[in-house]
């Protein structure tokens, strides 16, 4: 079997099984073994955490490629393009390209099916995946490759880094409890599992029950943790922006001031400072001249889609991918903070496996607020809208988003905001429709 076009790539590829009864990265290394073992020659930066990880990953591209160098990323979900996914200097991976990968890995995929199929069965899609960027990277001779964990990091099949530059965890918080556990201490635990012998790791604001996980995997692994309040330090700016944020930054003997990010959020001030201070460790490593000046214009340079992405100006839509209370809770502070004297129109649709009764709560405890809570195709569950709003007062229903947006359009005033969030699969979708209707809403 020969696959001609993209779409039948893509088909093959998203019509492999999503997930195994039982978790391993067994396969994952025979199946990399058949292919010659290519994530054995790509240099890595390992990146995972429940929130935050793909701003970060966007921070770290441009602070590495700032150094002139071929920088690979693999990041997901895809929010427009599955070739999103694998990027080499924000450049997608081709179409042509892709058939092509696909192709000859087939019949590695095929012979495993057979030789595993008392086992479970072949490479799941996720695993398909990750080979792919593997043997694109390898094949393009990247410099360094940036990627992001799928989910947890123990059996997540990009944890077949044996010595990474520096693994990178974000925030801990809780989601995907059937699969990472309930508590904060059992998530960490997962995360943790990217920490490899001798390698540094950079933690974010961590809560200490996660952060003693991480402490003892690290302090086993011989690893240097770098903990954000502990080893380097941000705060806000008394300088303040329009759109984005200011920080002041120090640590790694670097002090510099009034550094901007043009993403939106408190948050982001914490994904900057932790993408900092991993390129900081990897340029003492690989002996990299620092220029203050290319730090400043890197970090304003990143950008993400949807994290509280304004995809129109009149009315001002904003995108945020936030899909777990931890990150609901981050978009309130920054509406609470930053548009507090207008009127907030909220279209939420989140995916029944998350926690989608206290995500509303949230959302519901904002000021000058009206919501509509509504579904869309999703590849998984989407909550039961009628059950939320009819147990949660003020919480209207929409048959569908679009409908929505019309109605809110033709009421607010040119100060309100509108808020589109709950999941990326949700707003992926959301942003196809402003993309394909620019000026048209």
């Amino acid at each position: 079997m020969v696959f001609d076009d993209y779409e039948q790539a893509l088909s093959f590829i998203h019509g492999r099984t999503k997930f195994k009864k039982i978790p391993t990265l067994d396969r994952m290394k025979l199946f990399l073994q058949r292919l010659g073992n290519p994530e054995s020659s790509v240099e890595t930066i390992h990146v995972t955490g429940t929130n935050g990880k793909g701003s970060t990953v966007a921070f770290l591209r441009e602070l590495v490629e700032s150094q002139g160098l071929k920088v690979g990323t693999f990041t997901s979900p895809f929010i427009v393009r599955f070739n999103e996914r694998i990027q080499i200097n924000k450049q997608m991976i081709p179409n042509d390209r892709l058939v092509k990968l696909v192709n000859y890995i087939l019949p590695v995929v095929a012979a495993l099916d057979e030789e595993l199929s008392g086992k479970g069965g072949g490479p799941t899609e996720f695993e398909i995946v990750t080979a792919l960027m593997f043997l694109y990277f390898y094949q393009e001779k990247v410099d360094i490759a940036i990627i992001e964990v799928g989910i947890g990091g123990t059996f997540d099949s990009t944890n077949v880094i044996v010595k990474p530059l520096v693994s990178v965890i974000t925030t801990i918080a809780h989601d995907h409890a059937k699969l990472l556990g309930s508590s904060l201490g059992q998530i960490a635990g997962h995360k943790a599992g990217i920490i490899k012998k001798g390698q540094p790791v950079v933690v974010g604001n961590i809560p200490e029950e996660a952060l003693d996980v991480i402490s003892k995997k690290a302090e086993l692994e011989s690893s240097k943790l770098y903990i954000s309040g502990k080893d380097y330090f941000y705060k806000e700016s008394s300088k303040k922006i329009l759109w984005g944020e200011i920080i002041d930054y120090q640590g790694f003997n670097l002090k510099i001031n009034n550094l901007q990010i043009s993403l939106m959020g408190e948050f982001q001030r914490e994904n900057a400072a932790v993408a900092l201070s991993a390129f900081l460790i990897t340029a003492r490593k690989k002996h990299w001249h620092i220029n203050s000046k290319e730090i400043r214009l890197a970090i304003k340079k990143a950008n993400w889609p949807g994290r509280f992405e304004p995809v129109s100006e009149n009315p001002l839509v904003v995108l945020d991918g936030a899909h777990n209370v931890a990150a609901i809770n981050m978009i309130t502070k920054t509406i609470k903070k930053r548009f507090n004297h207008q009127h907030i129109y909220i279209i939420a649709a989140i995916l029944a496996d998350k926690q989608p009764r206290e995500m509303f709560f949230q959302l519901n405890c904002l000021p000058n607020t009206t919501i509509y809570a509504t579904t869309f195709l999703g590849p998984r569950p989407v909550a039961k809208v009628g059950e939320i709003t009819e147990k949660d007062e003020g919480i209207l229903f929409a048959e569908n988003w679009q409908k929505a947006l019309v109605e809110i359009v033709a009421q607010m005033s040119e100060e309100d905001l509108i808020l589109i969030t709950g999941s990326l699969y949700f707003i992926s979708e959301v942003r196809h429709y402003f993309l394909d209707n620019v000026g048209d809403v």
